[in-house]
């Protein structure tokens, strides 16, 4: 596999000179600063291509080989609203990507909130953090901060008292900690939101259901990938993370059967799936080689970490925590023997897009990283740890 490094650009606390001497290949990289339904200009394409390519004047060696992501707006996912416009700039952007040189492009189609998290920098066994979901937390900001109509039919009553107890407990700060955790936007998010935005925006969905808004993914497919697979470019679709609803919202990519259904429905070699096994392996019958050995060919990008479920779950809702890449619940070791036999099949078939980008996704903060700015999930130290675990597991399988 490709190994491949996430920055989010400029602001990125960590360089493309310190990217350099972790060894990664390439970069992954998006053009947050534009906003979802806009076009991703080739000007604004070629700068963020130039950013990676010459960062200080002088080649770096590194090239711009995945976005992610580009984002499917709201109103696409809602079919409300100037749908059109966006479905053309998206269009468009992916022409403009292509021209560039850039054929592998993430996106996701999650229902307003991006993924979730209600801690982002939790203490760690080892002395590191790491970032968890909570749901005893998240149902605190859901019932009692948020106040969501029919937030109190979506946990047992067990879950609300304790919730209830835990809010009667925590200052405005911590209140308003939590709900900044939850609702501005984590690092890669489409959207960043104020609780004002996010009651908005539930609203939308009032109306959508599952199966009405897999059928939308499906249809903004159907007005995609015919023109992506004549640019010759390959679209991967994010898990949602976490794997279940939130706020009532409808979830339709959070399993193995769910991308089954899709890759079905829009049969193209440019419909294809971002095998993240930290999202997915949230569930807990998630098996990551199993899934490569079913979808495989399908997979064009792929996020290696892991997460650790903490404590039984609730009606399939577990709280976890970001755990060390091969210390979680999904077998590692597992999922890169099968993506590995995933690429040699490729080569025998001859097919050009064998060699997979993959990324080392999230990590814990250690070391140096406690004493920088890091964006959440996102530390240099913690990230290089886990690049250089995978990138042992590869070198062993593939010898």
């Amino acid at each position: 596999m490709k190994q491949t490094w996430r920055w989010f650009g400029p602001a990125d606390e960590i360089s493309i000179a310190e990217i350099r001497q972790t060894g990664a290949e390439g970069i992954v990289s998006a053009l947050h600063h534009i906003p979802p339904g806009d076009v991703w200009t080739p000007d604004e394409i070629a700068r963020r291509q130039d950013q990676v390519a010459r960062p200080d004047g002088k080649p770096s060696g590194l090239a711009w080989d995945v976005v992610e992501s580009l984002p499917v707006s709201e109103a696409i996912k809602t079919q409300t609203g100037p749908v059109k416009p966006h479905l053309d700039a998206y269009r468009e952007s992916l022409r403009n990507l292509a021209a560039a040189g850039i054929s592998t492009v993430c996106y996701n189609f999650m229902p307003v909130l991006d993924w979730t998290r209600t801690e982002l920098s939790a203490p760690m066994p080892n002395g590191g953090r790491a970032m968890r979901f909570d749901l005893v937390q998240f149902c605190v900001f859901d019932r009692f901060i948020l106040n969501r109509p029919g937030a109190g039919e979506d946990y047992p009553e067990f879950l609300l008292s304790e919730a209830e107890a835990v809010f009667a407990g925590m200052s405005d700060a911590a209140r308003a900690q939590l709900a900044d955790n939850i609702v501005a936007g984590l690092p890669g998010a489409n959207d960043t939101w104020t609780l004002e935005d996010v009651c908005h925006h539930l609203g939308t969905y009032d109306a959508i259901d599952a199966d009405r808004l897999r059928g939308h993914l499906v249809d903004f497919l159907s007005k995609v990938v015919p023109l992506a697979e004549e640019l010759g470019i390959r679209l991967c679709c994010h898990p949602d993370d976490p794997p279940f609803s939130l706020l009532g919202l409808p979830r339709v990519m959070s399993c193995e059967d769910d991308y089954a259904r899709v890759m079905e429905a829009v049969d193209s070699p440019a419909n294809g799936i971002t095998f993240c096994t930290g999202s997915l392996g949230v569930a807990e019958d998630f098996d990551g080689a199993r899934f490569v050995t079913r979808l495989g060919p399908h997979i064009h990008f792929v996020h290696l970490r892991n997460t650790r479920r903490v404590g039984a779950g609730v009606d399939g809702r577990h709280s976890f925590f970001e755990s060390e890449h091969l210390d979680g619940d999904t077998d590692m070791v597992a999922t890169i023997r099968a993506l590995l036999a995933e690429e040699a099949r490729r080569r025998a078939e001859g097919r050009a897009d064998w060699k997979i980008p993959m990324r080392p996704d999230h990590g814990q903060s250690l070391l140096s990283d406690l004493d920088r700015p890091v964006m959440p999930g996102y530390p240099l130290i913690g990230r290089l740890r886990g690049l250089a675990e995978l990138r042992g597991v590869m070198a062993a399988l593939g010898n």
